[in-house]
């Protein structure tokens, strides 16, 4: 146990911590948009799963790994579009509807798998980018600013998605639209397309979030690659109050619990390999069960829209 305790395993946790919270952050920002709007998505893990096979397919076939993510993100719309359909046109059950959705992208995506690549292939992925000055402090320079760009990408998106949300009129719609629909369209707010807007947003991050693990992160794509991430990504939204640098914090509380586990059976520790596999989601069990109470969900999630109702 004590071989956990030394300076360069401590960085190293850090180092794959960080990497490991870059899918979390991409599903649950892009989800954080879709329930302050009053929808939650609970096809998360098929849209990522399907991103993670997109992004993987035509990074491999064209060579270019942006390529493979606009693939991704393009998917992630697509099918965020066909919940918006379900949910917010013909005001399906939503939790039923994510379901089926999730179910939908695991079977399409292992269809895919078997008929085009067979088995898993590896590719390269993101190469890591030193930043400038940052990157040569001891020990932290290489775990925190020796990332690729993914990484990079995913930890800004959370002060972008709290100016967009809270200082800006899409931002106000998308929460007047999950808190007060009723009000928010009588002052000319067009409830129904905002949420279309944020589902279709929210697709394209977890598409994203999808293709995070197969070329950032893995280099190969494999059926159920996801293992319940995008679940666990609704869940940080619950975790995080709603608010971005609270899914942050979830997702970090997270992804070092999952890199502590790697690093245990990295080392041979005598824990079990279940049990440690175990941790995280325990621990998202427990934290959600302290931290769910005191949130304040938007007042309208989950609830259908239909203009005329009081």
């Amino acid at each position: 146990m004590a071989s956990l305790f030394t300076l360069q395993v401590l960085f190293g946790i850090i180092y794959t911590g960080i990497r490991l919270a870059t899918p979390y952050l991409f599903a649950a920002i892009g989800e954080t948009f879709v329930q302050a709007s009053g929808v939650y998505n609970l096809g998360v893990e098929g849209i990522m799963l399907m991103g993670a096979y997109s992004g993987f397919y035509v990074g491999m076939k064209t060579g270019s790994l942006w390529l493979g993510v606009l693939a991704a993100a393009a998917t992630g719309v697509l099918m965020g579009l066909i919940m918006a359909v379900a949910s917010v046109t013909l005001q399906a059950e939503q939790g039923i509807s994510g379901i089926g959705l999730s179910l939908f992208g695991l079977g399409l995506s292992s269809l895919l798998f078997e008929k085009t690549l067979g088995n898993p292939q590896s590719i390269d992925v993101f190469p890591a980018f030193r930043i400038p000055l940052l990157g040569r402090i001891p020990y932290l320079g290489d775990a925190l600013f020796n990332q690729n760009v993914m990484v990079y990408i995913a930890f800004l998106l959370v002060p972008v998605a709290s100016f967009v949300l809270y200082k800006t009129t899409f931002g106000l719609k998308v929460r007047a639209a999950g808190q007060k629909p009723e009000a928010a369209d009588t002052l000319g707010v067009n409830v129904n397309l905002i949420r279309y807007t944020t589902l279709a947003l929210g697709g394209m991050m977890a598409g994203i979030a999808g293709a995070s693990l197969t070329i950032a992160l893995i280099g190969l794509f494999q059926e159920n690659m996801t293992s319940g991430i995008g679940y666990i990504a609704v869940a940080l939204v619950y975790f995080g109050g709603w608010r971005p640098s609270g899914v942050l914090a979830g997702a970090l509380l997270f992804s070092f619990v999952n890199s502590i586990q790697s690093w245990i059976q990295v080392k041979g520790i005598a824990i079990p390999a279940n049990i440690a596999t175990m941790m995280p989601y325990v621990l998202t069990i427990v934290a959600l069960a302290f931290t769910a109470r005191r949130a304040i969900q938007p007042a309208a999630l989950g609830k259908p829209f239909e203009r005329g109702e009081n």
